[in-house]
């Protein structure tokens, strides 16, 4: 039998405070080499289907395969990027998790995807600030962005640490994201500027698709933690060069894949960067609490992989979802 869980269902069992952790041991254990991440295929979709321009892609495919050792499954999460799907009312990305026993290699679950990547990255957030803010009381956070993965960042961020105030800047709807998080008991404001959002934060989250810089690396105050989740290719850029200059540390999650975005991209080389997996391990972490730290990610399928691992074990736990016989 093979279960097969919703949204709705993910959502149920889904716990953020305990997915933190983890996170946090795929990281180990992916800093310590005990993890597979084979290269993710990616390919175009679609070509042929829209008779108007019928040598155009509708989309992009990708899978995504990882195991962590000594984890009862492996998992596979295929994902569909399709820009289009905003005209359409649908989501641009939509991804499932396949996982596989590892003993048989026989299929065991397909969970709903977005809840699980929106997570495991806001976890990514969560955990940086976390170990790398500069003291230990209530925390200031910046946000740049003001989407679905912002929100699920500072909803992350909000279990690890105490917050003491959120700043939403967005060229749009930032009132709303702002509206959602105190919806959810987070104290987030609306701001009307880059530089309202990031003055005198201790932590600041970029979460955009942005090509050019979304904020002034001068307007960082010492001591921030800077996060960057939004860039993943060499045309994106968040960050400007000014914070990689006064950045004393930057932690990357895939350092050889970091290396290469536009975040990164010419301004510093990869062996430069640190495994965010050694913050996890005790191996790296905040010298000097005057120092600017930037943790930049592009996201690992191990995390998938244990985020779908945990997401599995809850609901079957709780006896949720819906088993079929393939």
């Amino acid at each position: 039998m093979v279960r097969v869980c919703s949204d709705a269902d993910v959502a149920s069992v889904l716990d953020l405070a305990d997915l933190i952790e983890v996170i946090a041991e795929a990281f180990r254990k992916q800093a310590a080499g005990a993890v597979e991440r084979p290269e993710r295929p990616h390919f175009p979709v679609g070509t042929g289907l829209d008779s108007e321009a019928p040598e155009d892609p509708l989309g992009t495919g990708l899978a995504m395969p990882a195991y962590v050792h000594g984890a009862d499954h492996y998992a596979t999460k295929l994902v569909g990027v399709h820009e289009g799907n905003a005209a359409r009312d649908l989501p641009t990305v939509n991804a499932t998790v396949a996982l596989t026993a590892a003993d048989t290699g026989l299929p065991v679950a397909y969970l709903a995807g977005n809840r699980i990547t929106n997570a495991r990255t806001g976890c990514i957030g969560a955990l940086a600030v976390r170990e790398l803010r500069a003291g230990d009381g209530p925390v200031t956070l910046g946000v740049l962005g003001a989407g679905t993965q912002a929100r699920w960042q500072v909803r992350a961020v909000a279990a690890a640490v105490d917050l003491d105030g959120v700043r939403v800047y967005s060229p749009s709807s930032r009132e709303n994201c702002a509206a959602e998080l105190r919806e959810r008991g987070i104290d987030a404001t609306a701001v009307d500027s880059p530089t309202a959002a990031v003055t005198d934060a201790d932590a600041v989250v970029t979460a955009t698709t942005s090509e050019t810089p979304v904020f002034d690396g001068d307007d960082l105050a010492p001591g921030t933690v800077v996060v960057a989740v939004g860039a993943y290719t060499p045309e994106m850029t968040e960050i400007d060069a000014r914070t990689v200059e006064r950045a004393a540390t930057v932690f990357a999650d895939v350092p050889e894949e970091v290396a290469v975005i536009g975040d990164v991209d010419g301004r510093i080389d990869a062996g430069d960067l640190v495994p965010f997996g050694d913050l996890m391990r005790g191996r790296a972490g905040r010298s000097d609490p005057e120092s600017i730290l930037l943790v930049e990610s592009v996201g690992s399928a191990v995390l998938d992989a244990a985020a779908a691992e945990a997401v599995h074990e809850a609901a079957v736990a709780a006896d949720v979802g819906t088993s079929v016989d393939l």
